[in-house]
């Protein structure tokens, strides 16, 4: 699938609330389009709300995508345009597509009760455009304020889709849709419409959700700029079995994820695949999920979000990572011993922050396990003596079967718990040469060291 060089796509968060995984998908699949295509890569943030708009939350945003190597291109604040949409909503009403309402909202629902108890569709029935200037004047002199709806045609809208192939919206089914409240404030559409004409976006990516919105939004591009760009709906969120995504799930932040050290290619990993036909695995860079990213791969069910999927692949992550790259992260939570360390314990890792286990392990003091104190006791005697090295588990094991007749299970899980106060871990023959001959000996003993 071939795509104009000029390609722009836009992320438009609003700054009302931090982001979430749904939120980031949707920025994750405008980013890979746009990259895989050489595009412009636009931030816009949806400030219009100044009520619930914060400056706390629109650096959060920045900081969640920066952290996540969403990096865009240019930057855009929907507060800083106002007078842009001032002027294309004059021009709106100056073609006679933008009209007054005066009705109430508690006389809109009494018409939608009406309307919906006669079996018909609840849609506004356009009795403002018959009022006569009088009658407006009448209104304005009452005080009453108008909101603003755009006169849709009533006709079939239809689009190529880049998920969903050929969509179509029959317009005469919907309600002219408000664009300006009464108290002069936008609406999202109108100022949304503007801006991706004013800045030049040629694809608007985003879920499925928005699919009968666009019929209308198309008609708005049309009369503003005489042309469209293309869209593209991918399917929403659902939880693990395909139920509707908890608030618990569907709020899940990123700052609390980055919060519990998750990488963050572990969540654009899965957020990528998911509801694809590519399989859900861990990938270290994401240049390579921009080199694999189709929309052709996209399919049409809902995506299956489960949370265990980030932590198994931020675990998939860890295990192949370099020493060099976490490093730092080991140094500030006191785990840092080292890169022999860090290869040894790595394949064992569920999380980041297991790794002080290890150290702990190492440098202790633990409490040792001592399930059968004659066995331990026993098995002191016959540590090797001086500095262990990578033969002397072996060598110990050996004589400790010999002289107790314990093997299997039986043998090797009481020294594990005694020696690491663990019953799963790194290899043990390399554990023992980190733990050393003194803590060995005080372990087996039953010693808090």
């Amino acid at each position: 699938m071939g795509y104009c060089k000029a390609m722009k796509v836009r992320f438009a968060p609003s700054p009302t609330g931090k982001l979430h995984v749904g939120n980031i998908r949707t920025a994750l699949l405008n980013y890979l389009f746009c990259r895989a295509n050489a595009g412009h890569f636009l931030l816009r943030i949806d400030d219009t709300d100044f009520v619930r708009s914060t400056a706390e939350f629109e650096i959060g945003i920045r900081e969640d995508l920066t952290w996540l190597g969403l990096n865009w291109d240019s930057i855009e604040y929907q507060s800083k345009r106002n007078a842009i949409y001032d002027k294309a909503a004059a021009d709106l009403k100056a073609k006679g597509l933008l009209y007054p309402c005066y009705e109430t909202s508690e006389e809109l629902d009494r018409k939608r009760r009406i309307q919906s108890s006669l079996g018909r569709p609840p849609i506004y029935d356009r009795a403002s455009l018959a009022l006569t200037d009088a009658e407006r004047a009448e209104h304005e002199a009452a005080g009453n304020l108008p909101h603003w709806r755009f006169k849709l045609s009533g006709a079939r809208i239809v689009w190529q889709d880049l998920v969903r192939g050929e969509q179509s919206v029959d317009t005469g089914s919907m309600s002219d849709p408000v664009l300006i409240r009464a108290d002069g404030a936008y609406l999202y559409t109108l100022p949304s419409v503007v801006d991706d004409v004013d800045l030049s976006i040629t694809h608007v990516v985003r879920g499925e959700d928005h699919v009968t919105n666009s019929g209308a939004q198309i008609e708005i591009f049309e009369a503003i700029s005489g042309a469209r760009p293309e869209f593209g709906h991918f399917p929403l969120l659902v939880g693990a079995q395909g139920e509707a995504l908890s608030k618990r799930l569907g709020s899940m932040s990123i700052e609390s994820l980055r919060d519990e050290d998750i990488a963050p290619m572990a969540i654009l990993s899965l957020l990528a695949k998911l509801g694809t036909s590519d399989s859900v695995e861990a990938h270290s860079k994401i240049e390579d999920l921009v080199a694999s990213f189709s929309f052709d791969k996209i399919g049409r069910a809902p995506a299956r979000f489960n949370p265990d999927d980030v932590y198994r692949l931020d675990a998939q992550l860890l295990h192949k990572a370099e020493y060099a790259e976490v490093a730092p992260k080991l140094a500030a939570i006191d785990a840092d011993l080292g890169e022999a360390f860090w290869n040894l314990i790595k394949g064992n890792l569920h999380k980041l922050s297991d790794a002080k286990i290890w150290a702990g392990v190492i440098s202790g003091p633990i409490e040792p396990i001592i399930e059968d104190a004659e066995f331990a006791a026993a098995a002191a005697k016959l540590l090797p003596e001086g500095e262990f090295d990578e033969n002397s588990w072996k060598a110990f094991t050996e004589a400790v079967k010999a002289e107790t007749g314990k093997k299997g299970r039986e043998l090797f899980m009481p020294l594990r718990k005694a020696l690491t106060a663990q019953e799963h871990g790194p290899d043990m023959a390399s554990m023992f040469v980190f733990i050393g001959r003194y803590k060995a000996v005080a372990r087996l003993r039953g010693e808090r060291i």
